[in-house]
């Protein structure tokens, strides 16, 4: 029996990442008649979702990577919820969600399936032995993921789609969304402001794959230069993350000059009313990233690696300067010349919000996504209604 609204279920590995970045989707799914549930692990924001009206399906997952028992769990735990549940959609968000759902998804025929690799992360992005390994282990389980009947791949990026395309995970007709898109009305630009100190901010996961090793790097020639340059940190350590950087060493950089270590910022519009620039030193794996659009909402001149995801928002001579990832030198050269030009940054400033403007608001976003649902229904709609 066909149901008044199709069921769609996100899956999820974080309650805070639905919450922070999938929220406008999901309303929208809500407003154009989807049945809408949330699949993750709840910590922080269980009674918000409920609240938006959207079912709660707690899982027990754990941070980080999986031993193979914990993985064939997990499966069994997602393909219970998909058998019970019966959605009509499900959209897998991130790496770990895809493999995982995916094979759930297979196993008790889901009708279709999304598969939102929002960035290839450390696994793709480093040549660490440990990556390799798991590269090796994950891969066979991606490839049977991405590649099942039914689905549909979007990135974040095209540079991720040509790399998975070239190593056969998924062909050239994987769709391209620039990931969550941008409140634009949240969040405005703030005029330039004279300060007594050019002040620079990152705002991300304190983790060895964003770089921030390296930007303490850079900051560190720029004083030893003599160029003072304010620098903001606003994020915690992942101790959970491959990469993990420690607590002990976060605050031993907090107490390096000009160095203010803000920890978990919930709005973060507060970091970019302090701040001249963003910088985003990532050394891989990004998708498209929310701080970097954040920032350019905000109207704040860039600083970034050339690498997949941060190109997409970083745009060399318009609202940027790129740098090679892993190269400290031409960071702080970098950061040199934008703490040295008041003209430069407030002309990056206003192209950085001129590109958000342009093609990365939430709602232009969230209904490509739900029309690429609706999408999906009528195609089964018409399997069904075909003459046999």
């Amino acid at each position: 029996m066909k149901r008044a609204n199709p069921k769609l279920i996100f899956l999820v590995t974080e309650d805070w990442y639905f919450w922070s970045h999938r929220l406008p989707m999901a309303r929208a799914a809500r407003e154009a008649g989807f049945e809408v549930g949330v699949a993750t692990r709840v910590k922080l924001h269980g009674d918000r979702i409920r609240s938006e009206g959207f079912s709660l399906y707690p899982l027990s997952w754990t941070r980080g990577s999986l031993s193979v028992l914990q993985f064939f769990r997990a499966v069994g735990e997602v393909g219970s919820l998909y058998r019970r549940e019966k959605p009509d959609i499900v959209h897998h968000i991130a790496l770990k969600s895809v493999v995982i759902g995916g094979i759930a998804a297979k196993l008790w025929r889901v009708p279709h399936v999304v598969n939102a690799l929002t960035g290839l992360g450390h696994l793709f992005a480093s040549d660490e032995f440990k990556s390799r390994v798991l590269r090796f282990l994950v891969g066979p389980f991606l490839k049977l993921s991405l590649q099942r009947q039914g689905s549909v791949v979007l990135l974040q990026n095209s540079d991720d789609r040509a790399l998975l395309t070239r190593l056969g995970y998924c062909d050239a007709s994987a769709s391209v969304i620039r990931g969550s898109g941008i409140d634009l009305r949240r969040y405005q630009p703030f005029p330039p402001v004279d300060r007594p100190v050019v002040t620079a901010a990152f705002v991300g996961r304190i983790v060895e794959i964003k770089g921030v090793r390296v930007l303490m790097r850079a900051h560190q020639r720029l004083r030893e230069r003599g160029v003072r340059l304010k620098l903001l940190l606003a994020g915690v350590p992942d101790v959970e993350n491959i990469g993990a950087i420690s607590r002990d060493e976060v605050e031993k950089w907090a107490r390096e000059p000009d160095v203010e270590w803000l920890g978990h910022v919930d709005d973060v519009r507060q970091v970019w009313s302090r701040a001249d620039i963003a910088v985003l030193p990532s050394i891989g794996g990004e998708g498209l990233p929310k701080s970097l659009l954040e920032a350019a909402a905000c109207g704040r001149a860039i600083v970034a690696t050339d690498v997949p995801g941060s190109r997409e928002i970083a745009i060399a001579g318009r609202n940027a300067i790129v740098v090679p990832p892993n190269d400290a030198v031409a960071l702080s050269d970098a950061l040199e010349q934008l703490t040295c030009s008041a003209e430069l940054r407030s002309r990056f400033g206003v192209e950085s919000r001129r590109l958000v403007e342009s093609d990365m608001a939430e709602e232009r976003v969230a209904a490509d996504v739900v029309a690429l649902y609706h999408s999906l229904i009528q195609s089964n709609e018409a399997l069904v209604g075909a003459p046999a």
